[in-house]
C-alpha cells in the first residue's frame, strides 16, 4: 500500500518557514536599505541569498519526495490493475456511472 510522505509536513513547515524568512528579511531590506551602511547592507545580502537559496533547496527537495511517491502510487495503481484487471473495470464503470448521475442531475 502507499505510505504517507513521511518528509511531507517537515519539509512544508521548512519551506514556508524559509519564504516566511524571505519576505520578512525582503520587506526589512526594502525599509531600511537606504540607511543601510556599505558593510549593513552587503550582511543584509548574504543573509537573504542565504535564506533564499535554503527555502529554494527545500522546494527542489519536497518536489523530488512527491515525485517519488506520486511514482510509487502509479506504479501500485499498475499493480492492482494487473492483478485485478475486473475489479478495476468494475470500479471505472462504477465511478463514471456515479459521475453521470451528478451531471445529469443539473
Amino acid at each position: 500500500m502507499i505510505e504517507s510522505i513521511p518528509t511531507k509536513t517537515g519539509a512544508r513547515d521548512q519551506l514556508m518557514s524559509d519564504l516566511k524568512s524571505v519576505i520578512q528579511d525582503a520587506e526589512v531590506w526594502l525599509r531600511n536599505g537606504s540607511q543601510m551602511t556599505g558593510d549593513e547592507l552587503q550582511a543584509a545580502k548574504a543573509k537573504f541569498e542565504r535564506t533564499l537559496t535554503s527555502a529554494k533547496a527545500d522546494l527542489i527537495r519536497l518536489e523530488e519526495t512527491v515525485v517519488a511517491k506520486t511514482k510509487e502510487a502509479a506504479k501500485a495503481t499498475d499493480d492492482y490493475v494487473q492483478e485485478n484487471p475486473w475489479k478495476a473495470v468494475g470500479i471505472g464503470a462504477a465511478a463514471g456511472l456515479f459521475i453521470g448521475l451528478l451531471i445529469s442531475r443539473k
